[in-house]
């Protein structure tokens, strides 16, 4: 692989928004993207690994895809690993680790795998293998075909740089993202989230609307990479895209310590002039004035029966109060039940399929605009 020859890049997100995420990154700019399982592949070279990493809101990492070869054995693996350019691709002075993983081939060790890619690397480059090294090389073996990619990103995109506070199981933002993307939002209404937490779909809306990068104030891993060309990313990060969004953003939430937590986080991001934060309770919710957008909320679904339990009339008081108060605004509830979504009333179209979050699985339920009261 040159600085200039096209190969495959990988956006991975969460299984079950592929399509989702493939929608984003067409509406980018970037070239033919497919939705495969666990993400989207499109083709570019470095300058693209970099715009996909500073521009897309909705993936969690970014894959260079730098060699593929077929295997059988662990000493085949160690001959064509030794045969990768990696000194046109790591820098001997940056240490790296290795994962691997393997899946229906005849070499099923995933860490002797490991180990053997890594001492090829080694080998050819001289760059030394931590366990808590910056660059990731990942391995994996699949029907006997070994896909090499280096992980450009680092620290998973979702966090952006400014979210230093949050609440317990917080909504990771590139999942925030592709919920408000599924809901239609595209920075042209005004939203709404009447549990708050820390503010994610709050500052995720005002910051799609003020056409803020969502990487603009963190680093990558692919600044450690041989290919890695300061200045060109410099012009490239220096491109302003900023506007000031047309519309009003809103968080609500009973706990004073959310409310706070989600200001500071707002202006860190530097969407305080345009998101609101104010302690409420459901049933004291209004719609702000001016014209009807999206109310889009992430409430507690608990762990255990006894939990949902309790949930529903909670559910029940936000379904209450957005069909008496807010006609022409469309709902959208993220949840783990059927049973907690339904208590709102709400007419709900066709829940989108089931995603893992945290260990659970949560569909996001929403409405048309809601008719009047």
């Amino acid at each position: 692989m040159t600085k200039d020859k096209d190969f495959e890049i990988f956006l991975a997100t969460v299984p079950g928004l592929e399509s989702v995420l493939c929608a984003e990154v067409r509406l980018k700019g970037f070239c033919q993207p497919v939705a495969v399982p666990g993400g989207v592949v499109i083709r570019g070279g470095w300058p693209e690994v970099w715009r996909a990493n500073l521009w897309v809101r909705g993936t969690s990492r970014v894959l260079a895809r730098i060699a593929s070869f077929p295997v059988v054995h662990l000493s085949q693996l160690d001959k064509s690993a030794g045969r990768v350019p990696w000194q046109t691709i790591l820098r001997p002075d940056i240490a790296f680790r290795v994962e691997a993983s393997c899946t229906a081939s005849r070499v099923y060790h995933a860490g002797a795998a490991a180990e053997r890619i890594g001492k090829a690397i080694t080998r050819t480059l001289g760059a030394t293998q931590a366990e808590d090294a910056p660059v990731l090389v990942r391995a994996r073996i699949e029907q006997n075909i070994c896909t090499l990619s280096v992980d450009t990103s680092g620290e998973l995109l979702h966090r952006r740089g400014y979210k230093q506070a949050i609440n317990r199981a917080p909504l990771r933002e590139t999942m925030a993202a592709l919920f408000l993307r599924q809901c239609g939002y595209n920075g042209q209404e005004p939203v709404l989230d009447p549990m708050c937490g820390s503010g994610t779909f709050v500052i995720e809306a005002a910051e799609i609307a003020a056409r803020l990068n969502p990487g603009r104030a963190r680093q990558f891993a692919f600044e450690l990479l041989a290919t890695f060309d300061a200045q060109a990313w410099q012009t490239m990060r220096a491109v302003k895209s900023a506007r000031t969004p047309a519309f009003h953003f809103y968080g609500s939430d009973r706990d004073a310590g959310a409310i706070t937590m989600s200001r500071a986080n707002a202006e860190r991001a530097g969407v305080q002039d345009y998101a609101t934060f104010t302690q409420a309770t459901i049933s004291t919710l209004r719609p702000p004035p001016g014209p009807a957008g999206l109310v889009i909320a992430n409430p507690p679904y608990g762990t255990r029966i006894g939990d949902k339990q309790s949930l529903l009339p909670l559910y029940r008081a936000l379904g209450q109060t957005l069909l008496t108060h807010f006609a022409g605004w469309r709902v959208g509830i993220v949840t783990t039940e059927a049973r907690l979504a339904h208590a709102t009333g709400l007419p709900f179209l066709p829940p989108q399929a089931p995603v893992p979050h945290g260990g659970l699985r949560v569909s996001l339920y929403q409405t048309a605009p809601l008719p009047e009261a």
